[in-house]
């Protein structure tokens, strides 16, 4: 399906290498901080005397705050415009992760946790809707869904040598505080610059559809998807590393793999947008999401160290849903008001859903001593995720639905 505008809407206004960049920096800083944790989570424990309730708490920390402080992102941007609420919210994440490996307490550890993940959250719901009112919809998509994925990647795969060659599991955390020092000038100087246009100010731009985002079928089965989806991610990003240590697998190694699944999302990410805004095949592509993330459970349940490059090639393929449903909440919708409804929407209620699994899991482990019915479980997810999928893969506007 075509793009419903690829025209800039306020592109004349920002040049696009500025665009382009912008969303570079953003993107590829809202993961790393999330995933970074849980290839060293036995470290941090052992560290800090955490328990694995607060640890499994701890996982399910990222799901929680971009549920709660998502849903809060558009009231936000609409005071403040929405470049500064992305200046703000990347200024939170920095300050938090720098100063959370500061401390010996667990609790002023979690605090600041939240304070990092509240930014992302923020920047999460808006910058979709920002990169909606900008133009060029589908290449700076590509763009950001491929650095979300990156930004996954590169947490997994480098926190752990960090750590090791360091011997500090807080070097291995804090360096992702000084990555999102990084972004943080570009997007304020840009929030500035919104400021004096008066224009780029709101949120909407013009009159949008009426009507509550509830109310659309498409809507409801993207925020299905995409809290199916996000479960797994964070349930991955949290425990996937220890299901690979408890089975004999090195810490390095385990990163290594967890990297491997995040990092075949790359070529997904860069090419889904395009694969939706074309419109074909979407429905084959929900069905082998589905079928790829059953399998790839089902073979750490039964021989999770015989072929563990395999499990992870196959959960990293069910994760392109993640790209796919991040691309649809610009491709769905025609304005960029009801993109930022869609978008605060979708991703709170997903990331609310989300926050159960990591927490459930660990639970589950406790309770049970193993990971046989954790693995099972989270294998029959894989079909109401292929049902969401398939109600979405439908061409059809979100505007038309209200």
């Amino acid at each position: 399906m075509p793009d419903a505008d690829t025209r800039p809407t306020r592109s004349a206004a920002v040049p696009f290498g500025l665009l382009l960049a912008a969303v570079v920096l953003v993107s590829i800083n809202l993961r790393a901080g999330a995933s970074s944790p849980g290839p060293v989570l036995e470290e941090v424990r052992e560290g800090l005397g955490m328990t694995a309730g607060v640890a499994g708490a701890m996982t399910g920390l990222p799901g929680l705050c971009f549920g709660l402080v998502g849903a809060l992102a558009v009231g936000f941007a609409r005071r403040v415009g929405m470049t500064a609420s992305v200046a703000v919210g990347l200024a939170a994440a920095a300050v938090g992760l720098l100063l959370r490996v500061t401390t010996d307490s667990v609790p002023i550890l979690l605090v600041l946790t939240v304070l990092a993940l509240a930014g992302m959250a923020v920047c999460n719901v808006i910058v979709p809707a920002w990169i909606k009112a900008h133009g060029h919809a589908v290449v700076l998509m590509t763009v950001y869904g491929t650095g979300l994925v990156v930004g996954a990647t590169l947490g997994a795969l480098v926190t752990a040598p960090v750590t090791e060659a360091t011997g500090s599991w807080r070097v291995g955390l804090g360096m992702w505080g000084l990555v999102l020092l990084v972004a943080a000038p570009l997007w304020g100087w840009l929030a500035l610059r919104e400021r004096r246009s008066p224009s780029e100010h709101s949120v909407s731009g013009g009159p949008a559809p009426s009507g509550r985002i509830a109310h659309s079928r498409t809507a409801i089965a993207l925020t299905v998807l995409f809290g199916i989806q996000s479960m797994h991610a964070y349930v991955q990003f949290g425990w996937l590393p220890q299901i690979y240590r408890d089975a004999g697998l090195s810490a390095s190694s385990a990163g290594a793999l967890q990297a491997l699944l995040s990092g075949v999302g790359i070529l997904g990410a860069l090419a889904m947008p395009t694969v939706i805004a074309r419109d074909r095949g979407l429905h084959a592509w929900m069905v082998s999401f589905g079928v790829s993330l059953f399998l790839g459970y089902a073979g750490l349940l039964l021989a999770p160290a015989t072929l563990p490059w395999l499990w992870a090639l196959l959960l990293g393929f069910s994760g392109l849903a993640f790209p796919t449903a991040i691309a649809l909440i610009t491709a769905r919708t025609r304005h960029p008001s009801v993109t930022a409804q869609l978008s605060g929407f979708v991703q709170p209620i997903g990331y609310a859903l989300a926050a159960v699994g990591p927490f459930a899991v660990g639970l589950l482990h406790d309770a049970t001593g193993d990971w046989q019915l954790v693995l099972v479980l989270l294998a029959l997810t894989s079909v109401p995720l292929t049902l969401a999928g398939l109600r979405v893969a439908r061409p059809a506007y979100v505007d038309d639905e209200i």
